[in-house]
C-alpha cells in the first residue's frame, strides 16, 4: 500500500514539474491619447469626437447597440476591448478593401461612421474623431513592427497628441469602393505568433497596447 502511494505521489510530482509553462506576454508597443483633448483646449467638439471614438470601439467589440437610442453612459464606461490576429491575418478599419488584403482580413471595426449607426455630427463632419482612433492604432502598430498601410495621410488637419506622420484619413461611403479602399487602415500580422490589440479606456485616457 505504501509503495503504491509513493508511486502515485512521484507520478503526480513529475506531472506538475513537467507541465508546460505559459510564455509571458510581451507588450510590443503602447501609446495613449486624451479623450478630453481631441481638439485644442477641449470643448463640445472634442466631446463629440470622443463619443465617436468610443462608439467605434463598441462596434469593434460587437456590443449590442440601438443606433437610434445609443446608451452613451454605457459606451463611455471604463473597460478593455481587444482583438487578435494570427500570423498572416489582417485587420482593416472598415469595409472596402485594397485587393492585396481582401483574402487576409479577419477583423474590422464593423462601423460605417454614419448617423444611422448612431455616430454624432460635430458641425464639421459626421463621425468626426474616428480618424484619431485609426491614427492611434496606426502609430502603435508601426512601433510594434507590424505590416501596416495607411494610403491617405491626415496631415491636412492636426490630431492632438499624435504626430502628423502617423495621421490616417478614414472615409466610408456606400458605393464609393475605390475611395473607401484608399481611405482605410490595414494591419497584417507579419510575426510568427499571435498578436493582440488591447484598448484600455480609463476615465479620460484611451491606451492601445500591442501584445505578443
Amino acid at each position: 500500500m505504501l509503495d503504491t502511494a509513493l508511486v502515485a505521489l512521484t507520478t503526480t510530482a513529475a506531472l506538475i514539474f513537467n507541465l508546460p509553462h505559459e510564455k509571458p506576454k510581451e507588450v510590443l508597443a503602447s501609446h495613449e491619447i486624451s479623450l478630453k483633448e481631441r481638439t485644442p483646449g477641449g470643448g463640445s467638439m472634442s466631446d463629440v469626437m470622443a463619443d465617436n471614438i468610443l462608439l467605434t470601439l463598441a462596434y469593434l467589440n460587437n456590443d449590442e447597440l440601438d443606433p437610434k437610442n445609443v446608451n452613451w453612459s454605457k459606451v463611455r464606461e471604463n473597460r478593455t476591448v481587444e482583438f487578435s490576429l494570427m500570423p498572416n491575418q489582417a485587420f482593416a478599419y472598415h469595409e472596402g478593401y485594397l485587393e492585396e488584403y481582401k483574402d487576409k482580413i479577419v477583423k474590422t471595426t464593423n462601423a460605417r461612421f454614419s448617423g444611422d449607426q448612431g455616430f454624432k455630427h460635430d458641425g464639421y463632419l459626421m463621425g468626426d474623431g474616428v480618424c484619431h482612433l485609426a491614427s492611434l492604432i496606426y502609430w502603435v502598430a508601426l512601433d510594434a513592427k507590424l505590416d501596416t498601410k495607411a494610403p491617405v495621410n491626415h496631415d491636412f488637419m492636426l490630431i492632438p497628441g499624435i504626430d502628423k506622420k502617423y495621421g490616417v484619413s478614414i472615409y466610408h461611403m456606400p458605393g464609393s469602393d475605390a475611395v473607401n479602399a484608399m481611405q482605410n487602415l490595414y494591419i497584417k500580422n507579419n510575426l510568427d505568433s499571435e498578436v493582440t490589440f488591447e484598448f484600455k479606456k480609463e476615465r479620460d485616457i484611451l491606451r492601445v497596447n500591442v501584445i505578443k
